[in-house]
């Protein structure tokens, strides 16, 4: 006489039901969806190492330069677009060009050496950069001319207290002067929506 197997129970007491073929089919799929997954981002992976450049630049306006053909955008930072026009002393200045200014009276004419392995929607690296053993990043938020976007949030503080630069007077956030003139809007460094962007370089999958 066979004897019948006992049902299994659950911690609850309840019967644990056996699973299905297809259930079991269905796990099993998944389980090498997300193995092939990993593969294949750390493939990917490997084209995302650090690159390091160094020589004579471009400065195109208060966060971004070009050094030969690689156009890099400093990382952490947002200066206003070289259009922008901000007010002091109930007048308005272009503070666009007065932060590409600033970012060249940095640099002196000096090589800049930039690191960095990530890169924005436009394809540029996103870099921290220094000319002359001087933190270009740090030192344009200092200098009031950049406000911090995802890092250097205590110099951004102490610029405002100092009134230095862009906080002599008022002015609109980069971000929001591109929102209100129809430019592209991308994420601040080091947020959710820059991890976002970095997957799709990563994966290139949009």
């Amino acid at each position: 006489m066979m004897r019948m197997r006992p049902a299994r129970r659950s911690r609850g007491g309840r019967v644990a039901r056996p699973r299905s073929r297809w259930r079991r089919a269905w796990d099993w799929l998944l389980t090498f969806a997300i193995l092939g997954l990993l593969v294949v981002l750390a493939a990917r992976l490997d084209r995302t190492e650090t690159r390091t450049l160094e020589g004579r630049v471009v400065v195109n306006d208060g966060d971004s330069l070009t050094i030969g053909t690689e156009r890099i955008r400093l990382r952490g930072i947002d200066a206003p677009e070289y259009g922008q026009t901000c007010r002091s002393d109930g007048t308005d200045y272009p503070c666009g060009r007065r932060a590409r200014d600033s970012l060249s009276t940095l640099i002196g004419g000096q090589p800049v050496s930039c690191s960095g392995w990530e890169r924005d929607k436009y394809d540029r690296l996103l870099a921290t950069c220094t000319a002359g053993g001087r933190d270009l990043n740090r030192s344009q938020v200092e200098a009031g001319w950049a406000v911090a976007y995802g890092d250097y949030r205590a110099e951004e503080a102490a610029a405002r207290q100092n009134g230095a630069g862009l906080w002599a007077g008022s002015f609109d956030r980069p971000r929001d002067w591109r929102e209100m003139h129809g430019g592209m809007v991308e994420s601040e460094h080091m947020s959710p929506g820059s991890i976002i962007d970095w997957l799709r370089q990563v994966l290139r999958f949009w």
